[in-house]
Formats: structure tokens, sequence, C-alpha cells
């Protein structure tokens, strides 16, 4: 079995968006007398309180009582991985207490709703749904969220069984991300970047000199904030529209892909950080994962070590600067950089398979598959 989520908009009306937003105030100040009583518990007895004992606080509170328990798990959750790091001797300290800014999301586990022509929600009613396709498998969750733009959605949790597929029939090759092209396949497929930060950049910074120049607590303030807020969702949305479509079709045409083992969260600490956000490197890796066990596509994952500076031709090592876009080689190899680094990974990925296309002339003959994806997000494959 696997877990699958699905995401749909809310139209609540003006009624049910106050009851909504009356859940997710309930949801803050129950998280944040818990952990008080947490705090007071730890500095009496030298333990931490259990689940039950927080689930006992529970009671009275206007939640669906499903919500509330929700909430106190979450915070048990939080609570026992501090005593397992603290064990451990690492330095970990209580959860944070939160304000309402930070409580945007509550609970159901599987009981409280039903979905149907509407999603009827225990104690709120009928709220009309954007239901653009059929949710598959059994509903273990629902969870009801408001964006900072102030949109409403339902993300449910499913279970659904794997299927039995066998890897399918298909090309093979491997795919080198990067940052002035987002990808860079081994049969000379080329994904272009979008970098949608970089195009809205002038308009977000617009918005945030706006908003620092507006009075803390007016309504003006409020209104610069959620003009920031509209800016970074539709950023948010581009960016993942065009890495659904990319992994699906890659899925789609591929019937094995290799890439590198990248520490994202490393390379988002380093100079490259914004570059390597606006990519999302870690969103499509995940996408690619799960599409690709629905397709019967395989994903491998290589070492990254070396992968460009070793020529995918005689396989000797040199070290290039991030300038030097163009691979050169004594030996007589020409060619791009991430496309040598694309050929390296493929072949890192099948050594000692047999029958693997790893050799240059093999990879070369995939060249009737290439495509390009223009930078609209639209891929042309």
């Amino acid at each position: 079995m696997r877990m699958r989520s699905w995401k749909f908009r809310l139209y609540p009306s003006r009624q049910q968006e106050n009851i909504l937003d009356s859940y997710l105030i309930a949801g803050k100040d129950l998280w944040n007398a818990l952990l008080e009583y947490s705090k007071k518990y730890y500095e009496e007895t030298g333990k931490f309180p259990g689940r039950n004992r927080l689930n006992a606080f529970t009671k009275g509170t206007p939640l669906f009582s499903q919500v509330a328990q929700n909430v106190s798990d979450r915070l048990a959750k939080s609570i026992r991985g501090m005593a397992t790091r603290k064990r451990a001797g690492m330095k970990a300290g209580f959860p944070r207490f939160k304000p309402i800014e930070r409580m945007k999301s509550f609970t159901y586990p599987q009981f409280g709703f039903v979905l149907n022509n509407k999603l009827e929600l225990s104690g709120i009613g009928g709220i009309c749904i954007k239901k653009h396709r059929e949710i598959q498998g059994k509903i273990k969750t629902l969870t009801v969220k408001k964006s900072p733009s102030r949109k409403w959605f339902a993300v449910f949790t499913s279970e659904v069984e794997k299927d039995a597929l066998g890897r399918k029939e298909g090309p093979a090759a491997g795919m080198d991300l990067g940052i002035e092209h987002f990808a860079y396949l081994s049969d000379g497929t080329v994904i272009e970047n979008p970098k949608h930060l970089k195009y809205a950049e002038e308009r977000l910074r617009e918005s945030q000199r706006r908003l620092s120049a507006k009075k803390k607590g007016g309504k003006n303030r409020k209104k610069a904030r959620l003009d920031v807020a509209i800016i970074y969702e539709k950023l948010s949305n581009k960016r993942r529209d065009f890495l659904h479509k990319i992994s699906r079709r890659l899925v789609e045409k591929y019937s094995f892909i290799a890439m590198e083992n990248l520490n994202i969260e490393g390379m988002a600490r380093s100079f490259l950080a914004k570059s390597v956000l606006d990519c999302g490197w870690a969103e499509f890796s995940g996408m690619l994962a799960y599409k690709a066990e629905e397709a019967g596509c395989e994903v491998v994952l290589v070492e990254p070590a070396l992968t460009t500076q070793t020529c995918s031709k005689c396989g000797s090592v040199r070290k290039k600067s991030l300038a030097e876009r163009w691979h050169e080689c004594a030996c007589g190899a020409s060619l791009h950089r991430d496309l040598n680094a694309a050929i390296n990974i493929f072949r890192r990925a099948t050594a000692g398979h047999a029958g693997s296309q790893a050799s240059g002339e093999e990879t070369s003959a995939h060249q009737k598959w290439a495509s390009v994806f223009d930078e609209r997000g639209s891929p042309a494959l």
C-alpha cells in the first residue's frame, strides 16, 4: 500500500468561512494550552506527558473531537521527537507556541466528514468543492487549509494499492539537473529552466517595498501583505505546474531514468541557494518517484561525485569551474558539460547490467528522442 494526496479548492460561504476561521483559532489555542501544560508537567516531574494525558485536555473545546485529538497527537509526536533527541545527547527544545499566522490548517483523521457533491464537515455543513478528479483508494485523512492569499483547500490522503506493474518497455536515460537548464538527459533532451522567480522578482520587490512602508497593525498593511502572499502563491503554482508536467512526461517517455543523489538541503545553504530553491529539485524528485512507480518506470539514484569532471568518452578527470559550460577533452570529446554529466550518470547506473545502453555510441543513438521543453513550462515531448 502507498499513500497519495489529493488537493481540491473549497468555496465556503461567508458564514462557513467565519466558522473555519474560528476552528483555526481554536486549534491554535488548544495547541498553546497543551504546550504550556507540557512544559509545566516537565518542570514539576522531569518527565514528558504522554498521549493519553494530553488527550484528556481536549474535552470542552469547540473543535470536533477528532480534530482536537489530532492537534493533541501532533504535539505528542513533536514532544516524543524532542525526547528522543535529548536521549541521544542532541540539543533539543520544546515545540514553539503558535500565533494565528502559523495555524493555517486542521485535520480530520477519518471521521467527521463526508465527500459527495459537496464536502460535508461536522459542525459546518456542506461546502462547495471543485472536485476535478476522482480520489483513488480509501480516504484516511482530510486536512482543511487556508492559504496566505485567503483561499481554502481540502487535502485528502488516501491509501492506494501498489500496482503490480513490471518494468515497461521504452528508452533509458541519465539525467543531470542544473540551473542554466533545468535538466539535460543523456539522449540529448534539454529541459529549459523557466526561472519563475527571476521573472516575478521585480514585482515581488515592489510589493515588499510597499509592505515595509505601511504602518504595522493598519488595514493598509494587511492589504499589502495579502498582495505579497498572492505573488508568492502564483509563483509556487507556476513552479508546481511545471514540475508536474515535466515529471509526468518523463515517466511516460522513459522506462529507466538515472539521476544524481544530490544533497539538496546542503546546496540550499550555499551561494546557489536562491537558484536551487527556485528550480524545486526536491519537489521534482518526489513527484518523479511516485509517478515513476505508477507508470512502471524505474528511477535509480547514483553518487554525484565527479560526474561533471569526468570525460564521458575516455574517463579522464579534469576540474572545471562553474563558468565553464562546455566539456573539451584531449581525446577529442566536445559536448555540453551537462550532457557529459548525464552520460556519466547513465553509465554509472547501468554499469555491469547486461544489455544496458552504456556506451557512447549507443547513448548518442538516442538522439532521435531529443526534444526541447519550452520556457513556459509546456513540455514539447
